[in-house]
């Protein structure tokens, strides 16, 4: 419940800050335009009639001024932007307008706050979404080299692209067949930005790794590795950007990924549609490539039981019932000739259940 005297609405932004605040014993409304200097805002607030309490939406600008302003003692709600309630004839939109709206619907206790990560969870994100755009900038590299060796009739045929004998090819067959010089030199420049985000690739890959193996996330990694396409990479992935798996259940994490059919029901009528996609896509496109690895026939080989070495007996009993599950259930979507990318968001879904199911495990 909201128990304090003013209500404290935050409209941030990279340049500035409008903030509104609302006195409840009084009614009076203050007014302001701030710089996003924390010690600004900070002082602002001390002037205000207290207890205070503070909300501001998420985004861009992260969470410094949450932290700064609990360090200060004020207790401050990071608002999910989706989640906010607005009139639905609201036409006009300011900065004032948001910043008087967030105050009060921080008064009605109708804020809805986002999990705010430690500052050592927000780091290790940090590093695995550098290499998730590392992972596509690199796919665009071998784009724009493959084609433009196509361009030019330059195929490759001696097995899978992106080996050791495909780069050998590239660079003892390939280039040589490019005899104008302006296009050789087109060739060179994308094929040492193909090296220098392989390099980039790999080196990011061992610093993850070794956060992996000796950090907060460490137990929660080994567990959830326990399950056919989780390696350390991804289960380290899901940890950090999952944070506290304790704020969901079995069923609600996947609606948070957005892995749920979309709905629209009135009365005697129920329409679902393709999946809502909302919530967080780095967890959800991991949970996608990690549920294809459960269509080919379950058997536990050398990497399976060396990540299950790693983890607890109870976990890895648990894993080992969780791929058994979901390649049956791969195996009954195929028999029942249901698209292979439709069953594969099934499968998915219920990946995030088994995920969260070995997060949450105390063992």
């Amino acid at each position: 419940m909201f128990t304090e005297r003013t209500s404290v609405g935050l409209d941030v932004h990279a340049r500035s800050v409008t903030a509104a605040a609302i006195d409840s014993v009084t009614g009076d409304v203050h007014r302001a335009r701030l710089t996003p200097s924390y010690e600004h805002i900070r002082s602002w607030i001390a002037d205000l009639p207290g207890p205070v309490a503070v909300a501001y939406e998420a985004g861009p600008t992260g969470f410094g001024l949450y932290r700064a302003l609990s360090d200060a003692g004020v207790r401050c709600a990071v608002a999910a932007p989706s989640k906010l309630q607005k009139p639905a004839g609201d036409r006009v939109k300011t900065d004032a307008r948001d910043a008087m709206h967030l105050a009060e619907l921080l008064r009605l206790d109708e804020v809805t706050a986002v999990s705010v990560p430690s500052v050592e969870q927000e780091a290790a994100r940090d590093l695995v979404r550098a290499r998730e755009d590392c992972r596509g900038d690199l796919m665009r590299a071998r784009h724009r080299l493959s084609k433009l060796l196509l361009r030019h009739g330059i195929v490759y045929y001696g097995g899978a692209a992106w080996t050791g004998a495909h780069d050998q090819w590239l660079r003892r067959e390939a280039a040589p067949q490019l005899t104008a010089p302006a296009t050789a030199t087109a060739f060179d420049a994308d094929y040492d930005h193909v090296l220098t985000m392989v390099a980039r690739r790999d080196r990011l890959d061992k610093t993850i790794e070794d956060m992996a193996a000796d950090s907060e996330f460490t137990p929660i990694v080994h567990r959830v590795s326990c399950l056919r396409g989780v390696s350390t990479l991804t289960g380290f992935a899901l940890a950090v950007e999952i944070g506290d798996w304790n704020r969901f259940t079995g069923n609600s994490i996947g609606s948070f990924v957005g892995l749920v059919p979309s709905e629209y029901s009135s009365g005697k009528s129920r329409v679902q549609g393709s999946i809502t996609k909302t919530g967080n896509t780095h967890v959800r496109r991991l949970l996608v490539e990690a549920a294809w690895h459960h269509r080919a026939r379950y058997h536990v080989g050398a990497v399976m039981r060396g990540r299950w070495d790693l983890a607890p007996a109870a976990a890895r009993a648990r894993g080992d019932e969780g791929n058994r599950r979901l390649h049956q259930r791969w195996v009954r979507f195929l028999e029942r000739r249901k698209r292979p990318v439709v069953a594969n968001v099934a499968i998915a879904r219920e990946l995030a259940g088994w995920c969260w199911s070995l997060a949450v495990m105390d063992c």
